[in-house]
Order: C-alpha cells, then structure tokens, then sequence
C-alpha cells in the first residue's frame, strides 16, 4: 500500500491553481471533467504523490456538500492498493464501515472505494487500484 494522492476540494480549480501551480510550481499532469462523478478534476505532480483538485459540477455534488459543510480543503487520502476486491473484503471482515463495498471506476484508469471516516479518526479515505496493474 502506498499513499497515492491527496484529494482537495475546491470552488474553482483556476483560482487554486494560482497557489499549486503558480507559487509551489506543481506540474499540472491533467485537468479534466468527470462528469460519472460530477467533478472536474485537476492532477499535479508531488514528486510520485498527486494532489488532486476536486472542482464539483453540479449542485448535488458529494463535493459540493463537502464544501458546503466544511469548506475547502483536503477531502481525502488515496491509498493505492494491489487488490481492491481483497482489501475491501479484509477491511469488512475487521468490521471497517465502508461506503463502496464493490469498487467502482475511477477518474484515471483505476477502480476506487471509499473508506466510511467514521472508523478511519474522521478522515475520509479512498483506495485504489490502477487497471494496468492487475495481472
């Protein structure tokens, strides 16, 4: 399991690429919409961790609530896994809430599932599993 990248929420990817991109120099890899997940997203390169900016498109947005709620900032941490399938089953068997019991697809060649915060100390956590990799 490695970290694969930290997921902030935001109100306008253009104006917080004015702090990633413009101050800190980050690369920016992608930005994209994604509209399954009602998002539009931006990747920039942390040196082998993303930052991903999560921009939402509609009104009933997870993230919009998110920002509603809480404001901006981080939304979550990715944790890349080998087998998602797996370790949803082992986190479940440990009696970890989940969100996603079968994962889904993600927005960058990967299959995702959310970790509930409730049993992860209030932060939200994602895994994922990059398509390329499965054998």
């Amino acid at each position: 399991m490695k970290l694969d990248h930290i997921g902030i929420a935001v109100k306008s990817i253009e104006e917080r690429l004015k702090i990633w991109r413009d101050i800190f120099g980050l690369k920016v890899k992608t930005v994209k919409e994604v509209p399954d997940h009602k998002l539009k997203i931006a990747l920039l390169d942390l040196g082998g961790v993303n930052i991903e900016l999560l921009e939402p498109l509609t009104e009933d947005s997870t993230v919009k609530k998110f920002i509603d709620k809480h404001g901006e900032g981080m939304h979550h941490l990715c944790l890349e896994v080998q087998d998602i399938e797996k370790a949803l089953r082992d986190l479940k068997n440990k009696g970890v809430k989940l969100i996603d019991e079968v994962p889904r697809n993600g927005a960058e060649n990967e299959l995702i599932a959310f970790i509930h915060p409730k049993d992860m100390g209030g932060v939200l956590i994602e895994l994922c599993e990059k398509v390329d990799s499965r054998k």
